[in-house]
């Protein structure tokens, strides 16, 4: 065969290839205006906790959270998110704080083991949310509670072959407003949190 006639054959066997491949991948993708369903990964997902003790210096712990899920649609920019805190396992590094947390004076969490994020109502800026506008249910009393990203990003999950999308967000609350007023000469009413939040994007 004449090489000149073989090398156009085999550019357009490649180009034919590539063009199976870029349909092939866009077959893959979801649609325009598709929700995006997450499982929250608890093992990388916690509430920390920042107070003042004494006006002096600030005592920090975190809180686990056991289950979750994340619903994302970039393209109408709207979205869900529904967690749900562990508050029998509060960790401050002292045993006799944790204890004292988990008692009647704080979490009471033997009548209250869990708190919960409900999540509406989605900001985004481009295709990343910024800022989840919710609220929160803690001893019974549920009030509004607005978080606000530090960083968001995702990644393929090398050993789960899927996406992982999260990132870092924060408010600050009063906790005397859930009933949780004890002890605000010690440690102050407003309360710090920074979420750690990754989720697992799930097959439809």
């Amino acid at each position: 065969m004449n090489p000149l006639v073989q090398s156009e054959n085999s550019v357009k066997e490649t180009t034919s290839l590539a063009l199976a491949m870029g349909i092939g991948a866009a077959a893959a993708m979801p649609a325009h205006g598709a929700t995006t369903s997450f499982e929250i990964d608890p093992s990388h997902t916690w509430v920390f906790y920042e107070i003042v003790h004494f006006g002096t210096s600030t005592n920090r712990g975190r809180l686990p959270v056991k289950i979750g899920t994340v619903q994302l649609d970039a393209q109408s920019r709207t979205g869900k998110v529904d967690v749900t805190i562990d508050t029998t396992a509060p960790a401050s590094g002292v045993p006799a704080l944790d204890k004292m947390m988990q008692g009647e004076r704080l979490f009471r969490s033997n009548e209250f083991p869990v708190a919960r994020f409900v999540a509406g109502e989605v900001r985004f800026e481009a295709d990343k949310p910024v800022e989840l506008k919710g609220e929160l249910t803690l001893l019974g009393a549920t009030h509004p509670v607005t978080l606000k990203s530090l960083r968001y990003n995702c990644y393929n999950h090398a050993l789960l072959k899927r996406d992982v999308c999260g990132g870092d967000f924060e408010t600050t609350i009063q906790r005397s407003r859930w009933g949780m007023g004890w002890g605000v000469q010690i440690v102050a009413d407003e309360v710090r949190l920074l979420i750690q939040v990754e989720a697992v994007k799930q097959e439809n």
